[in-house]
């Protein structure tokens, strides 16, 4: 048995985290693959540090396509591991079809769409719009299934929802990783993601305020904040930057290396 204790131990959502320490007590007493629900991007960090270390735990995970934020993790037995490619995680598209050309929608209205007609969090992967028609969705098949057909709403706008195959679904934009190179006053948040996310400062220092900007996947709303280096910093909807490196330069500035994704 796993020690739920040591392994909770200072963490930021112990609540979140336990389950998924059950689940790799499932695996490793089953010798069976074990899915967890959808998992935000923190909560896969914290589990991959506490739980990705134990000698005979494999920890692995998927979101339905390159760069998914939102993934399942699934739990195996080291010595029996499959590649997740060979594992069922059972998973289907959806889309949430609406005409959105006079009232704008959200990511998050289309998420608050898809828990009014039932859904989980746990049953709820990436989810992007796609103009002024709605959006799409990598969800539980199972989620699929049931809303497969229905309508529901979206701010006033009404919605229809359906399943759709994950290749068929027009995923977001992935780029490669790449590394960027910038030179500043300082390491403050609002100039180097400025830099790396190619955006105006003063763009920049709205969108921090206005919460669309995370460290480590942690909300931040102060532009000043300073980075260091291993930080990541997340744009909604325009990937990450890690910080690889801070050096001086003979002329007093830092050049500040990142790598974009």
């Amino acid at each position: 048995m796993l020690s739920h204790r040591t392994l909770l131990e200072g963490s930021s959502q112990p609540s979140a985290l336990e389950p998924l320490i059950t689940a790799a007590e499932q695996a490793l007493r089953t010798w069976q693959p074990v899915w967890s629900g959808f998992v935000a991007a923190d909560l896969r960090d914290e589990a991959q540090r506490r739980l990705g270390s134990l000698t005979d735990l494999a920890l692995a995970n998927t979101g339905g396509f390159e760069g998914a934020e939102r993934r399942r993790l699934v739990f195996q037995r080291q010595d029996s591991a499959r590649p997740v490619a060979e594992l069922d995680a059972d998973l289907s598209g959806l889309e949430i079809a609406g005409n959105f050309l006079f009232d704008p929608v959200s990511a998050d209205d289309l998420r608050a769409a898809l828990r009014r007609g039932g859904a989980a969090e746990a049953e709820i992967g990436d989810l992007w719009r796609r103009g002024d028609r709605g959006g799409q969705a990598v969800v539980l098949a199972d989620l699929a299934r049931r809303l497969d057909g229905e309508q529901g709403q979206a701010r006033t706008v009404d919605v229809r929802f359906e399943a759709r195959p994950l290749e068929a679904l027009q995923l977001p934009t992935h780029r490669p990783p790449r590394e960027l190179t910038t030179v500043e006053a300082s390491v403050r948040l609002d100039a180097v993601a400025s830099a790396g996310f190619g955006v105006s400062r003063s763009r920049m220092v709205d969108l921090i305020r206005q919460g669309a900007v995370r460290i480590d996947w942690q909300p931040v709303s102060t532009p000043s904040r300073p980075l260091a280096v291993g930080e990541r910093v997340q744009l909604e909807g325009r990937g990450e930057l890690a910080i690889t490196s801070v050096d001086a330069t003979k002329r007093g500035r830092l050049r500040i290396v990142m790598l974009r994704t």
